[in-house]
């Protein structure tokens, strides 16, 4: 029995792929193991957005070869559709597969024997239209469910419709045939993923139904306690989806909102879909219709052309917005976008203050949120995370939590009262009532 390892960079879209391929390994046979364990091959989903791409996708060879110097490696995902040659002349890269070839990797490579030169399967982007679907399985606590592929916007920073193609989706059906898959399980939350998840529904390149559509249809799969919403384009947060949301037992009142920018000049030389007031109105709605959701937030600093009043004006908004915490990402040049041919690049270190500054707010706006939930019962999902003895969790409205370990805590759902703040910004809570039955 052959073993197989997987490493996953980037998005939980990748995670819900690397899972779906591994249980075709499993289904043919293969042992999947953890990366140390010396596998016989090595499987890198690799990622475009995250940073120097190249270094670390020549570092994780470079490991895999130190653990298993024999073993066949298969480079696949974002990176190595935008740049399979590059990636192909990496010393111990057996293949490179595209977006669309790495869901046949077992009919492409049958054999895994290393061979004098690097197989590459990489079709062009524009051919990829199938929708594959997918969703992680007994990696995690929660599962990551594939709902929507590929994007129609164009922002000019971004790289992701080169490297994943059109905006495509599988039908409600099928999305829900893999939601019984999970409810059946032991899993108790779906995250729902995607590239640009609100445009759920083009199937054959048409829009056939809408992402309202098919959360009306998920929230009655039985089985399934709770879903997230990943992250979603506020011009596509409708009010019908957020009133249907409110109103579910199963949806959480957590959405994590792409800003990317406060400044309307900048988010119009992104070529974002919306302006910032379009933004305060979604964060108004939301907490209108609930004052204890939490709301996250994506934005870039160091756009070109980005002064320090254009990034004053970010900072000034989201100090000001009702909002629960941020992702903050430095800008960084990507080949064949707009952006990298924009004036006013801004300097490395000017985009790191930035970034400092934007995170210092993000950690002040985490503990004001968490401040407003203290004395609150809320019911937490427990993983199986250890780490000095306590165990963390987080509640529907993305609360992280930490309690005392107790092995029946975990994968459950029980309710707890959250009562302090920690210092590396958790939230201790009340130990939960364990009711063992008797016998």
């Amino acid at each position: 029995m052959k073993k197989v390892a997987f490493y996953t960079l980037g998005c939980k879209l990748n995670f819900s792929e690397s899972s779906t391929i591994g249980r075709q390994f499993e289904e043919k046979g293969y042992k999947r193991v953890e990366f140390s364990d010396t596998p016989d091959i090595f499987i890198i989903n690799t990622c475009s957005v995250t940073d120097n791409a190249d270094k670390k996708c020549r570092k994780i060879v470079k490991e895999a070869k130190k653990i298993s110097p024999d073993a066949y490696i298969a480079i696949i995902g974002c990176y190595a559709q935008l740049k399979p040659t590059e990636i192909a002349n990496i010393e111990g890269v057996d293949a490179v597969l595209g977006a669309a070839e790495k869901f046949r990797l077992l009919e492409l490579i049958d054999t895994f024997k290393k061979e004098d030169t690097t197989k590459v399967f990489a079709q062009e982007i524009k051919e990829t239209r199938s929708f594959v679907s997918g969703f992680s399985m007994n990696d995690r606590t929660r599962t990551f469910l594939k709902v929507q592929d590929g994007c129609n916007y164009n922002c000019t920073f971004c790289t992701i419709p080169m490297a994943r193609g059109k905006s495509r989706s599988g039908t409600i059906d099928s999305v829900l045939e893999d939601a019984q898959k999970v409810g059946v399980s032991d899993v108790k939350e779906v995250v729902l993923t995607g590239v640009n998840i609100g445009d759920f529904g083009i199937i054959d390149g048409k829009r056939e139904v809408r992402f309202y559509d098919l959360i009306k249809e998920l929230d009655k799969v039985e089985g399934v306690e709770r879903y997230r919403i990943s992250s979603i384009e506020p011009n596509l947060l409708t009010e019908e989806i957020l009133d249907f949301c409110q109103d579910s037992e199963k949806f959480v009142p957590h959405y994590h909102i792409p800003l990317q920018s406060g400044s309307d000049k900048i988010l119009r030389l992104m070529r974002r879909r919306y302006l910032r007031d379009l933004y305060k109105q979604r964060v108004d709605q939301i907490k209108d219709r609930d004052p204890n959701a939490c709301i996250g937030v994506d934005v870039i600093v160091g756009f070109p052309g980005e002064t320090e009043e254009d990034f004053l004006d970010t900072y000034n908004f989201l100090n000001e917005l009702n909002v629960s915490y941020f992702h903050v990402f430095s800008y960084s040049e990507r080949p064949n976008t707009p952006a990298i041919d924009m004036e006013g690049v801004v300097d490395t270190g000017e985009r790191h203050r930035r970034s400092k500054m934007l995170r210092i707010l993000s950690d002040k706006k985490k503990r004001a949120f968490y401040e407003t939930q203290l004395g609150s019962k809320q019911v937490a999902l427990f993983e199986d995370e250890i780490k000095d003895g306590f165990m963390y969790g987080f509640t529907e409205n993305y609360v992280k939590v930490r309690a005392k370990y107790d092995p029946m805590l975990v994968n459950e759902l029980k309710e707890v009262e959250l009562v302090a703040i920690n210092d590396d910004l958790t939230v201790e809570v009340k130990e939960p009532e364990i009711v063992y039955e008797s016998h």
